[in-house]
């Protein structure tokens, strides 16, 4: 959108109404009003008699002249004449209270035109009331605030150019309330739109906003933002425990590290070794367990992840990536989700996840188990919907994982296989009772069944062996014949 974010950055700019037309509803008009301010456009509808209430409560509240508004009129009040007429008329109005009011909308004419929706003042007018009559009650109940890209923009815009704090002599209103609030807030959700807001230009994915004002936060969600235009995020380095940022980021460096982008090269606080020239030191999330950067556009496991050691969690399922790197610097990491991406290969995985307890790979282009034998910590495994040969001997390089208890293999050509769960529960020998494979715990019967394909295998092992015990003693005689025979060493 053009000239979108001139605005973005100034705040606030021209202020305008249009009445740009007119619908028949049943039986009555309705104006189609386009209000804007700045690049902000969005289209308001209203009919004469909502105008009429407006203009009652401006004359008895604000001393408006009460013979500014278009008259009734009874007869041919439908009429494409007077419809016409009383579009201009009704224009010239709404463009006469705002002349009369150029800093603050009172509140009748501010809901008539949405300004509590689309308008910075207006919307922050409207949070500031909502937490100073529930702000404490909200707090104290240790809830998940709720707040828009939008909300959160209007506030950033109203600090950054040092706009006055009450609307309309409201205390209600004041921004005082939105930021004692912000700063005790632990659990915060912004939940951004894709597209337009309402009847608005609005790109609310798009809005920058700023995260500076939260001191306490322990747990943050964002969701349809974009992460380059959010700032402040890493004055939360030493509250936040819970992370969540989805549909936000197309790298880790955009939310773990955006300082990044601000110097050549940057090490974590407390290292000391490197191979270039340092020009920053960023401090580390202190206390950050939980990460999850699910369903974003994330292609690599960028060195950013330095930054968070004591994550127990992470979750980058849902993303573009092709190879897993730098997990080692993770000495905490217990959970890894990394379903639905790219990988294609497990190659040295066990140099890098050693303490690795649950391990979704669900949704990758896998063909093989190989990798997977040396992860001895491993208690789950899902590698669901990938492509896994149907070749037994697959199984052979996690069958022999000490503590693996849930193995998930549905949806690969390895499922094929005749017989296939007793086959897969075979190669676990003595612990096939202690698996459960594809969410199904093992059966009674399917024990039986595993029973005999062992005994079945032990056999077979067991039938080379006299074979070849057999083989040794028959050449040894054959040999000592020959020895025997008359003339044998006269040929």
């Amino acid at each position: 959108m053009e000239g979108f974010f001139e605005f973005a950055e100034e705040g606030e700019g021209s202020r305008g109404v249009r009445v740009v037309g007119s619908e028949l509803v049943e039986n009555y008009t309705v104006y189609i009003i386009e209000a804007y301010v700045g690049n902000f456009l969005w289209k308001v509808k209203h009919r004469y008699s909502d105008f009429y209430d407006l203009h009652e409560k401006l004359s008895s509240e604000n001393k408006i002249d009460k013979n500014l508004l278009p008259p009734k009129k009874i007869i041919g009040k439908n009429s494409k004449s007077l419809v016409e007429r009383r579009q201009k008329d009704l224009e010239v109005y709404l463009q006469t209270l705002l002349t009369q009011f150029p800093t603050t909308v009172p509140r009748p004419l501010s809901l008539f035109l949405h300004f509590d929706l689309y308008e910075i003042n207006g919307i922050a007018a409207v949070l500031a009331e909502e937490l100073f009559n529930q702000g404490e009650q909200l707090l104290s109940a240790g809830e998940v605030f709720i707040i828009k890209p939008l909300q959160l923009y209007a506030v950033t815009q109203l600090l950054r150019h040092a706009k006055y704090t009450w609307v309309n002599g409201d205390a209600k209103t004041d921004l005082g309330h939105i930021l004692d609030f912000m700063c005790r807030l632990q659990y915060l959700k912004i939940t951004g739109t894709r597209g337009p807001i309402g009847t608005s230009n609005v790109q609310e994915h798009l809005l920058p906003f700023d995260l500076s004002m939260f001191k306490s936060l322990c747990q943050i969600e964002i969701s349809h933002c974009d992460a380059r235009n959010i700032t402040g995020l890493n004055f939360c380095r030493n509250t936040l425990n819970t992370m969540t940022i989805q549909f936000s980021a197309s790298s880790m460096k955009d939310v773990l590290v955006p300082e990044a982008l601000e110097f050549d090269h940057w090490e974590p606080e407390d290292r000391s070794s490197s191979d270039y020239p340092i020009t920053a030191i960023i401090p580390k999330w202190k206390v950050l367990t939980t990460l999850d950067m699910s369903h974003n556009n994330i292609a690599v496991i960028d060195d950013s992840v330095k930054l968070i050691p004591q994550i127990e969690y992470l979750a980058l399922s849902h993303n573009t990536i092709t190879s897993v790197e730098n997990l080692q610097y993770l000495y905490n990491l217990v959970h890894l989700d990394l379903s639905y991406n790219k990988l294609s290969a497990l190659d040295g995985i066990h140099t890098k996840l050693g303490n690795v307890k649950t391990l979704n790979l669900a949704g990758n282009l896998l063909e093989s188990l190989s990798g997977l034998n040396k992860l001895y910590s491993l208690v789950n495994l899902d590698i669901s919907s990938n492509k896994i040969k149907p070749q037994l001997d697959e199984i052979k390089h996690v069958a022999q994982l000490p503590c693996l208890e849930n193995l998930n293999l549905t949806c690969n050509p390895l499922t094929i296989i005749p017989d296939y769960r007793t086959k897969v529960l075979a190669q676990f020998g003595e612990r096939a009772s202690e698996v459960c494979l594809d969410n199904q715990s093992t059966t009674e019967k399917e024990l039986d069944t595993v029973e005999v394909l062992k005994a079945i295998q032990k056999a077979k092992e067991t039938k080379p062996k006299q074979n070849n015990s057999d083989k040794k003693v028959t050449g040894s005689v054959d040999y000592q014949g020959l020895l025997r025979t008359p003339g044998l060493h006269d040929r």
